[in-house]
């Protein structure tokens, strides 16, 4: 192929080098590594879970589940995944709102030390939590002899376990949506004499709702599957403050495969349908926005 080109002297042409068609194999290389690694790395376990827990039928999964032990440690999970998903909406939404709204001291600090839960073992997280409300503290010993109220090793110490690990994600997931918002509504809104309140309620909150309960599930979610923090703070006492995983674990020792197979189905299909059902509010808020 020859183009012409000005140059001193008059017009010249030159060849040009005809483009070649890049080999498929290349695309379809990167495809089938990604898919290969997502297949050994997620959907194997996944699919080896769901046989090795439906081995005996549904039957067999209905018995597993509805043993005291069992039934106790998920209903006990679920709840306290709930009331802790409950206190991390409003709790996670107000610290994003002042993050993103207002300007103070050390914001930068703060802004970066909400990420910490992410990065550090939730091992550490559940030591912490003794140390500060173990009953030997000052603290915990304090809130058992005044208040009959115990932290470590009941119920509150996973909720307080829960909350902590999970705090990012409802910011995380606000925070941008905030930063984006414009302000000239919410300016207009105040110069025709609306409150503050009313300003917030309906023109800030609204973009903020799909948001704040993607951020909500996906903290429900990660809350249901919680092990390291929990079974420091929580024990593993029977009917009282063993969750799900710490079951499962339990069941994994005493050589009860189906057992901690069966907790195990339960599990991931909470987990799996409220991730699909995060990513298509996702899905809708971009088509939305």
């Amino acid at each position: 192929m020859s183009a012409i080109t000005d140059q001193p002297g008059g017009l010249q042409t030159r060849d040009e080098p005809l483009a070649r068609p890049r080999p498929p194999w290349g695309r379809w290389g990167m495809r089938a590594i990604a898919l290969s690694y997502l297949t050994v790395l997620l959907l194997i376990p996944i699919l080896v879970i769901l046989q090795d827990g439906l081995r005996e039928g549904l039957a067999g999964l209905w018995r597993q589940l509805t043993l005291p032990i069992a039934w106790h440690a998920l209903k006990l999970t679920l709840w306290t995944s709930a009331l802790m998903t409950l206190i991390n909406t409003v709790m996670g939404g107000l610290t994003a709102y002042v993050l993103v709204r207002y300007r103070f001291p050390w914001k930068k600090a703060l802004n970066s030390l909400v990420d910490l839960p992410l990065a550090i073992p939730t091992l550490v997280t559940g030591l912490m939590l003794v140390v500060l409300y173990g009953p030997q503290q000052a603290l915990g010993s304090w809130l058992k002899q005044n208040l009959g109220f115990s932290v470590i090793f009941a119920p509150p110490g996973i909720i307080l376990a829960l909350l902590f690990i999970t705090f990012p994600f409802v910011v995380r997931a606000v925070q941008p949506v905030l930063l984006e918002l414009d302000l000239t509504q919410e300016d207009a809104a105040a110069t025709l004499g609306a409150g503050a309140w009313t300003i917030f309620r309906r023109i800030t909150l609204p973009p903020l709702v799909l948001p704040l309960a993607s951020g909500a599930l996906l903290s429900f979610a990660r809350a249901i599957g919680e092990f390291g923090a929990i079974v420091i703070v929580a024990g593993n006492i029977p009917l009282y403050s063993q969750t799900a995983a710490v079951y499962v674990l339990g069941e994994v020792e005493s050589e009860n495969r189906l057992g901690a197979s069966a907790i195990s189905v339960v599990m991931i299909t909470i987990a799996l349908g409220l991730v699909l059902f995060v990513d298509w509010l996702q899905r809708r808020n971009r088509r939305t926005g």
